[in-house]
């Protein structure tokens, strides 16, 4: 890694935790080098930024982030910052029939890497996650060694609207779950629900 890569990445940690705190808890599981799929609520452009910048330093090197290459591929900087810093797994929204969407996560996942995906598929404006896409599954189950880490990032909508371009700073959480797996004859549609509750129970509930 580069000096300017390395220096971009602890100044863009910096920022994201002075603009929001990104502080990170970890409920279940803690902080540890091997290989998992961070799962979460998707509410804004910031989401994967924050989940990356509450880890801890040694393990972002090998935690790459989904990023939607029609968006983080427009204008130099974006694409620097997205390909060399985060080592964005880039995936199209718009594919072909014979594309599968699921091969450049895979193809992560096959080098030892984890990742930070959005099951919904797509932002949401709504305060719990919409049903999960079946791509977690189907992940989880060619790589049963790879850990699924329920995560609920708290606030962030706030800080970047859907449409909007500046961050406002307030105060956001990134809560990290005890691991989910498939159990034993359970089939797609009941995983992908329990596994849509291990990311809502992780949300904060509000003082008595």
């Amino acid at each position: 890694m580069s000096f300017a890569v390395e220096a971009a990445g602890l100044t863009l940690a910096f920022v994201a935790r002075l603009v929001t705190g990104a502080q990170g808890h970890w409920k279940g599981c803690p902080p540890k080098a091997e290989q998992r799929i961070y799962f979460a609520n998707h509410q804004s452009h910031l989401d994967w930024v924050l989940i990356w910048a509450a880890l801890p330093r040694d393990l972002r090197a090998s935690t790459r982030p989904i990023a939607a290459r029609d968006y983080w591929t427009t204008g130099k900087l974006k694409h620097w910052i997205t390909r060399e810093v985060f080592h964005a797994v880039y995936v199209d929204r718009k594919r072909v029939d014979d594309q599968d969407p699921l091969e450049p996560l895979a193809a992560a996942l096959e080098q030892g890497d984890s990742l930070v995906i959005f099951p919904e598929g797509t932002r949401g404006a709504h305060a719990e996650p919409a049903g999960f896409k079946s791509g977690l599954y189907h992940l989880a189950m060619r790589f049963p060694e790879a850990r699924l880490i329920p995560t609920w990032i708290d606030n962030v909508q706030r800080v970047m609207p859907k449409g909007e371009v500046v961050p406002v700073p307030v105060l956001c959480t990134v809560t990290f779950g005890a691991p989910v797996a498939p159990t034993l004859g359970e089939d797609k549609a009941a995983f992908l629900a329990r596994a849509r509750d291990a990311v809502i129970a992780l949300r904060p509930r509000p003082a008595a």
